[in-house]
């Protein structure tokens, strides 16, 4: 604990930690000390000087040490000459602030007076007014009349693009550089930065792209003024007409706690939509920040080809059906295809989905199971995080162990919350086969081939002579000091990811991982524990709830007799897959938002609701169930993904909750024992929420931005399941051999081409063109290069598709090897032959 500090702010006693900030210290007793530049993420610079404030110490008698006294025994202080900024001095036992002296007063005034020189009027059409911090102090500090004349303000640039996502009003800028250091700070991405000097001083993009950065977004959260907007958001609504709804984002396993502001719109005949989305504070989760992909990739839920009501094939051709005659002819097939029905089911729906989906089949003697990629969530329920554990509390003294995974690409709030835990001290080792941003912070660096992660974990467990270890891992000095590193910390984390991987190269990775973390006792206490960086958002839900993905999916499929499918398009995703529904002859039912390539095969096709028009859970990849809130009416006839399954099973002789969610997760704590830990009222345990630093709030606007205080909830980490089915054998597995000369291996990228970000248009200009990275010496062998140096386009024939693809080169990969990124067009789920060739030739 650190020592308390008491001391006096505007006649008010505060104790607060030694080392606090004035701004800070004043913060905790309500008191607020106006500032524009510092924010409580970053470190002060004292740029804006609007805090400024009188600072009193006690007098110190040198030859004692101790404070002069005045004649009633209190301690004699003396102010300086000066005033002092709030936002860069610390406090110190008996210090005095005065804030509200007519001498601080009239610098506040004067700060806000040289602002407003050369700042546009622009009030009643900036986005930012009626939640600005420059409006409000103006208010609050300034004078009611201006001294300069309107025509000697500057006029500088407006409408600037920085990028495809932000804009920027020069003339409205105030230099406080927020932006430009939560760029430099706090993600690690310096690319925009001032240019310059005195009042020619201006926000410029440094990169190419410009602002190329995944938390662009954040920027025009913590402006103080209208300077930074959104393409999203830019003269789309007013603050004061918006509703705030409480919700979690969709887009990764991070589980980042967010708001929806929505209002009625003209444009959509009267209908409420989504005008923005906006970080709410989790300190446990997310902060107060959010990536770009969660930001505005919203736009999904909005699809104008969503699906708004049944269909049914009839004489080869889906047509619409009412709810009955769909539910009736689903049923009836469900009844008669009983023990042979196959439900799958993917990590997009919610937990309270997943249970009464899975439920339905099992009660009718049918199987249901988990659509993914990545496996070793089994493991994750055992030996996964549990409760109190916070990254933001790994720190000297801590270990993370980051293996086969580039968090900024998969989970870019957990590289930020990583990254973070290294600068506070923590150990961060990554294991990869290529470089990642993740490697700028790590004090280790393991680079292993393709098909060598679990390999690289057992050399690990050998380096430190681990029970049972095989004598044939091979180690070297970086693992063994890595190794070491891991082994001696007080706490230890281990993210685990797909990267060049499949399935069973999961699987085995992650068993090979809870037993390095069982054997140096990093499991079963807070912080400490097994992480998975999952596609989907509630993959990790899926599997405290017992589903478990099918290892052969195309074989399950052929063999089953009808096919329910939730929220997942295997057809778009594998011709193999296709290819295996095609010929089973089953009856196929499809529960989706929109009319997917899978859906187009359907016998029936149940239009689902999106997770903002309904109530619900998430379980993210930190154990961590959070509940999200209806934001929007609901489109059409759609119905909720539990609903539907609670209606057939109404027709099935199978009792379900179909109504209210807050009751399945009820059911849900009874039968599923993770879920225990949510108690008898689960909905309002996830709902609870504690005081959080910094202090966030619609009323501190100007103190840490727009992000939205956590009054709905913070969620609660689920029970950990016994160690039963670890086993005590270290896992094996042999390096993945190519049949054709190259090895294709899936990689993933932020911005791809899946149903969760396609339909966001704001995003078309940062998803790439399908493309492969390839060695050069594989470059130069397949012909790829032309006679001027240019790239030639290759034709990828892979899993039974061919792609026409751009190919980049990386000196890092191994020959033969070829880099193929996920839901991109290609069909690829682990490593697997691939045949390239130049697409010019195509034909030839």
């Amino acid at each position: 604990m650190s020592k308390m500090i008491n001391l006096k702010i505007d006649g008010q006693a505060v104790s607060a930690p030694e080392g606090t900030l004035i701004v800070d210290a004043a913060k905790l007793v309500g008191i607020d000390i106006p500032v524009f530049c510092y924010h409580p993420k970053m470190e002060p610079v004292g740029m804006c000087r609007m805090c400024l404030v009188e600072v009193g110490r006690p007098l110190i008698d040198r030859a004692t040490g101790q404070p002069m006294l005045e004649a009633d025994g209190s301690p004699k202080i003396s102010f300086g000459p000066k005033l002092e900024t709030a936002c860069t001095t610390p406090i110190s036992e008996g210090m005095v602030v005065v804030g509200m002296s007519p001498k601080a007063q009239a610098a506040r005034k004067d700060v806000i007076e040289f602002i407003l020189t050369s700042h546009p009027l622009d009030c009643p059409v900036c986005d930012k007014g009626g939640e600005c911090p420059l409006q409000n102090l103006t208010m609050e500090h300034g004078a009611g009349t201006s001294r300069f004349i309107y025509d000697e303000k500057m006029r500088m640039d407006k409408h600037v693009p920085l990028g495809d996502l932000i804009y920027l009003d020069r003339e409205r800028c105030i230099q406080c550089a927020r932006c430009v250091r939560f760029q430099d700070e706090i993600v690690d991405d310096p690319v925009i930065g001032f240019f310059n000097r005195g009042r020619s001083l201006e926000i410029v993009t440094f990169s190419d792209p410009g602002f190329d950065s995944y938390f662009s977004g954040n920027t025009t959260d913590i402006c103080p003024v209208g300077a930074l907007t959104s393409a999203d958001f830019r003269f789309g609504a007013r603050p004061w007409e918006l509703r705030a709804t409480a919700s979690v984002c969709s887009q990764c396993p991070v589980g980042c706690n967010i708001t929806y502001n929505v209002r009625r719109e003209a444009r959509t005949n009267g209908q409420v939509v989504i005008k923005r989305a906006m970080p709410r504070q989790n300190e446990a989760v997310n902060e107060i920040w959010m990536c770009d992909k969660g930001r505005f990739a919203y736009h999904f839920t909005e699809n104008p080809e969503r699906l708004t009501q049944p269909l049914v094939r009839k004489n080869g051709e889906l047509v619409s059906a009412g709810w009955d005659e769909a539910l009736d002819l689903t049923a009836q097939q469900f009844k008669t295809n009983a023990s042979g029905l196959l439900a799958l089911l993917s990590g997009r729906l919610s937990n309270e989905d997943l249970f009464n989906i899975q439920k339905l089949a099992h009660g009718i003697g049918g199987k249901a199971a988990l659509y993914t990629d990545m496996g070793g969530g089994n493991l994750v329920t055992q030996f996964g995080l549990s409760a109190g554990s916070n990254l933001k509390d790994l720190g000297k003294g801590s270990a993370i162990l980051v293996i086969a995974s580039d968090l900024e690409e998969e989970a870019p709030i957990w590289w930020l919350r990583v990254k973070e835990a290294a600068q506070r001290g923590a150990t961060l080792i990554v294991a990869n086969p290529r470089s990642t941003k993740t490697d700028r912070a790590a004090a280790h660096q393991i680079r292993y081939a393709y098909g060598q992660e679990t390999a690289t974990l057992l050399a690990f467990a050998r380096a430190l002579n681990l029970k049972g270890a095989p004598d044939q891992a091979s180690t070297s000095p970086e693992i063994k000091a890595a190794a070491e590193a891991f082994a001696k910390a007080e706490n230890a984390v281990l993210f685990y990811g797909s990267e060049g991987l499949g399935l069973q190269g999961t699987q085995n990775l992650a068993q090979a991982a809870a037993m390095l973390l069982h054997a140096t006792n990093h499991t079963g206490k807070a912080n400490c524990g097994l992480i998975a960086v999952w596609p989907r958002a509630n993959d990790q839900g899926a599997w405290e709830l017992g589903l478990q993905p099918v290892e052969d999916l195309a074989g399950a499929i052929r063999s089953a007799k009808a096919v329910y499918i939730a929220a997942a398009n295997l057809v778009g995703d594998s011709p193999a897959l296709a290819a295996a529904l095609r010929e089973s002859g089953a009856f196929v039912v499809v529960q989706d938002l929109a009319l997917t390539e899978t859906a187009a095969l359907a016998d029936v096709v149940l239009p689902a609701q999106a997770y903002t028009e309904r109530e619900g859970s998430f379980t993210s990849g930190e154990r961590r169930a959070q509940r999200f809130f209806p934001a929007v009416p609901v489109r059409g006839q759609a119905r909720a993904d539990f609903a539907i399954a609670a209606q057939l099973g109404q027709r099935l002789g199978v009792s379900l909750e179909g109504t209210i969610p807050g009751r399945v997760m009820a059911q849900m704590v009874v039968e599923a024992p993770a879920f225990g830990a949510l108690g008898r009222a689960p909905y309002r345990k996830m709902s609870e929420t504690e005081p959080q630093w910094p202090i966030m709030g619609r009323a501190d606007l100007y103190y840490g931005g727009t992000s939205y205080e956590n009054s709905q909830g913070l969620g609660t980490h689920l029970a950990l399941a016994s160690h039963a089915s670890l086993g005590h054998a270290w896992p094996e597995i042999a390096p993945t051999q190519s049949s054709g000369g190259f090895t294709a291996v899936p990689v993933t990228v932020l911005y791809d081409r899946g149903e969760t970000v396609l339909p966001s248009r704001l995003l078309h200009s940062h998803i790439p063109a399908p493309f492969v990275r390839l060695h050069p010496e594989d470059v130069v062998r397949l012909q790829l290069k032309g006679a001027a140096g240019e790239m030639r386009q290759a034709l990828v024939e892979i899993n039974g598709a061919e792609v026409v693809a751009n190919v980049e080169l990386d000196e890092i990969l191994t020959v033969g090897i070829v880099l193929i990124p996920r839901s991109m067009g290609f069909p690829i789920s682990g490593p697997t032959p691939v045949k390239l060739r130049a697409a010019e030739r195509v034909g030839a």
